[in-house]
């Protein structure tokens, strides 16, 4: 394995997103409305009622919260602690969600894409092997998606310690919850996701196709996701560890089968059923 011949591959394909305004503006415009838009308005409307019947209703729902999550809620009013349940509980998932749509659309495209432009010939007689192009790839679908979720969960910790952190005794965002998810857990189905679609991506006839199949395979994905991602808020820390170690362990085993998924033929076009 020559990881300078993988990470070429991976600037390469990088290299052309960056150069693609039409992928730019709508993964923006997705990890805006998850991580800026929805929080900005839901947390600033309920902190601004005050004290109000609406507010302590929501407040009385938190009640359905695991016992353990609702010990660690803080704040002394109704609107204090709602926000500070919504923050910190409830928007989780939306951390998986988001970097799994964008990884898995440019995952989709990215083999059987190559073959569509002209360029799996370059490829396949490049000098990187067929597991250096796989890894490549795979790097090249991850980093987006992450990059993205990163710099929305960045704004994100901002508006929460903003918006909720006087209500709560000042800033208190990330959790250590919410820093295993983003950094141990969420890479993991980052990498269950990714090795699952590059492997259509490399077998099927057509970007259109891929990207039909890739759903397939991305919303069961993502609802297991979102069950997980809550656990791992809700749970401890020992818990949302395991949840990480199980998910880094079947993403790695899934991307050593899915290295077979690239072959030299497929990028030229002339294997069979291609």
């Amino acid at each position: 394995m020559n990881w300078s011949r993988t990470l070429t591959v991976a600037r390469t394909d990088v290299k052309q997103l960056v150069l693609a305004k039409d992928f730019w503006m709508p993964m923006g415009i997705l990890g805006s409305i998850f991580f800026v838009i929805v929080p900005l308005v839901l947390l600033f409307s309920i902190t601004s009622l005050g004290d109000v019947d609406a507010v302590r209703s929501i407040a009385d729902t938190l009640e359905v919260l695991p016992e353990r999550a609702q010990a660690q809620i803080k704040g002394d009013t109704p609107q204090g602690r709602t926000s500070y349940a919504l923050a910190v509980f409830l928007f989780a998932p939306m951390a998986v969600v988001v970097p799994l749509t964008i990884s898995t659309a440019v995952g989709a495209a990215t083999l059987v894409g190559e073959r569509e432009r002209g360029t799996g010939e370059f490829l396949a007689h490049s000098p990187a092997g067929t597991k250096e192009i796989y890894l490549g790839k795979l790097l090249a679908s991850l980093l987006p998606g992450y990059f993205t979720t990163m710099v929305g969960f960045t704004a994100y910790s901002l508006i929460v310690n903003l918006i909720v952190g006087p209500e709560v005794g000042g800033w208190f965002f990330p959790t250590t919850q919410w820093w295993l998810l983003m950094l141990w857990v969420l890479p993991g189905f980052l990498l269950i996701g990714l090795s699952l679609v590059l492997r259509l991506s490399g077998r099927v006839k057509s970007t259109a196709a891929a990207q039909q199949a890739s759903g397939l395979i991305t919303l069961p994905l993502i609802a297991v996701s979102y069950a997980q991602a809550s656990g791992a808020i809700y749970g401890t820390a020992g818990t949302t560890i395991a949840i990480g170690a199980i998910a880094w362990t079947i993403g790695i085993a899934s991307t050593v089968k899915g290295m077979s998924a690239v072959k030299r033929q497929r990028l030229l076009g002339v294997a069979d059923g291609v």
